[in-house]
């Protein structure tokens, strides 16, 4: 059963880099076993495709045994005769006569799976091994048009599209795993006394809403200008990550059983920029005098005591601009490896760039937040993404924004677990304010003023586990800080709100 070994003992770059990873002997075997009980081929489908084989004689048989399986035909050594007795690479092992010895050499169908799974993987090593050739001349070849940044992203999207085959679904799984996955995270609630089943915002409300951030959901946060997303979203990320500890989980293994590691993907600000905004909510001094350096003794030990704590919070920022989508996905694979990853955050949505350009910007949207939500389900981690409103939140009275106002809105809701919108009607009455001569109009103006002072509102446009409805939050411009407001039948209880 050596007869391709004996007509090709090499592959073709065989005299130059020796023979490339291959089991001829496997990949017979499993044919032959796909050829004498079709009902293999349904338990290795999943693992395999014809290109994974070595030999292209194997590749053809396969790929024509797996049309006829497909359309409920028999595919055996009699029914392969007449598709394959006119391939030239059948007749230099024997012609159809080859396919009655492949039928000779069948293992049996439980091992199936196994050959299948080590023909898949030594397919992998030849192609890490002609990536690995290509890169190195590309390297060799010197040319203005290729500069060595540009060959390292080439060299990651390579590597990240090949460690994305064999990525297939994991299929249809019983209901009772189902149930129990389902009972698994009521009990992690039950657990912390009617609390949360996901991770905590740090936000009482919002907590309550949403039951804290759940594995594999989307979440947008949205917003026009200035009303606070990037405030919001790193509120979120330092509560999270400064309450972080890791322990055993229910099931065992190892994580964060409170807080968690947040991986901030900050497209717009500096990575600089974003640690000065959550220094001065840690510091609780303003950023502007942060950035100006007019701060007292007192402050400035403030200041660096705050950074002391920081710098134990795993919390990881990267802010590279216009990332593609698919390095995205890389780098958070990569992140979740090295350092564990338990919140995701991209600020913001629309500075992502697709994988490749496409026709319209609905279009390319849409590819994005479905990379995002793919994102969540396979790293099993909430992502939540920042996204701008349309100016037609300008032109209403009611500047309370809605899901319509979201830019390419039917790809953004439809992909989004949860949609939220941040407003904060002090923004807009301040540019209200009426002439000094008006003194009515600005008596009611400062009292409009005094009410909305320190207040914003987190609406939740759409939430597919739970209710809709606005949460209140305070705010704090001078350190960029959005918190739990205390609610007037809380006004003297004691205790932080």
């Amino acid at each position: 059963m050596n007869e391709i070994a004996k007509i090709r003992p090499q592959a073709e770059d065989a005299a130059e880099a020796g023979t490339l990873p291959h089991n001829i002997e496997a990949e017979q075997q499993l044919l032959g076993a796909i050829l004498t009980n079709n009902d293999v081929y349904d338990r290795v489908a999943s693992v395999i495709q014809s290109h994974h084989f070595y030999e292209p004689v194997h590749a053809r048989i396969y790929e024509v045994a797996a049309a006829r399986i497909q359309k409920n035909a028999l595919a055996s050594p009699v029914t392969l005769k007449a598709f394959l007795e006119d391939d030239e690479g059948l007749k230099e092992l024997g012609g159809p006569a080859y396919l009655a010895k492949l039928a000779g050499a069948a293992i049996s169908s439980f091992a199936a799976r196994d050959y299948a799974q080590m023909i898949y993987d030594f397919s992998i090593r030849r192609e890490l091994i002609q990536l690995g050739r290509d890169i190195s001349d590309k390297a060799a070849h010197v040319s203005v048009e290729s500069e060595p940044k540009t060959q390292i992203v080439e060299a990651e999207q390579a590597l990240y599209k090949l460690g994305e085959q064999g990525q297939s679904e994991s299929g249809f799984q019983s209901f009772l795993r189902a149930v129990t996955d389902a009972v698994n995270v009521a009990n992690a609630a039950y657990q912390r006394d009617g609390g949360l089943a996901g991770i905590s915002t740090g936000l009482i409300d919002m907590d309550t809403k949403l039951g804290g951030l759940h594995k594999s959901d989307l979440l947008i946060l949205a917003g026009r200008p200035s009303m606070g997303k990037t405030s919001l979203a790193t509120n979120i990320a330092y509560n999270i990550a400064k309450t972080y500890k890791r322990g055993t989980l229910p099931d065992g293994s190892e994580g964060a059983v409170s807080g968690g590691v947040v991986g901030f993907y900050s497209l717009e600000m500096s990575a600089e920029q974003l640690a000065g905004r959550i220094l001065a909510e840690a510091s609780e001094i303003s950023s502007h005098k942060i950035r100006q350096g007019d701060m007292t003794e007192e402050e400035f030990r403030r200041f660096v005591e705050a950074a002391k704590q920081l710098e134990a919070c795993p919390l990881f920022i990267d802010d590279t601009p216009a990332l593609p989508i698919s390095q995205l996905a890389a780098r958070a694979r990569r992140l979740k490896r090295t350092h564990g990853l338990d919140v995701l955050i991209v600020d913001y949505l629309q500075l992502v760039r697709p994988a490749t350009a496409k026709d319209s910007r609905v279009n390319e949207v849409s590819e994005i937040t479905q990379g995002l939500k793919a994102i969540a389900k396979e790293l099993e981690i909430p992502v939540i993404a920042l996204s701008q409103l349309s100016r037609a939140v300008e032109s209403r009275e009611d500047k309370r924004p809605q899901l319509s106002d979201l830019r390419e809105s039917g790809s953004i809701e439809q992909d989004a677990d949860v949609v939220m919108f941040v407003y904060r009607g002090e923004y807009y009455k301040e540019r209200e304010k009426p002439g000094d001569e008006n003194m009515d109009a600005m008596a009611k103006w400062m009292e409009e003023m005094d009410r909305l002072h320190g207040k914003a509102e987190v609406i939740i446009g759409k939430q597919r586990h739970g209710p809709i409805g606005t949460i209140e939050l305070s705010f704090e411009a001078q350190f960029t800080r959005f918190g739990n407001l205390v609610k007037p039948w809380q006004q003297g209880a004691g205790g932080d709100f």
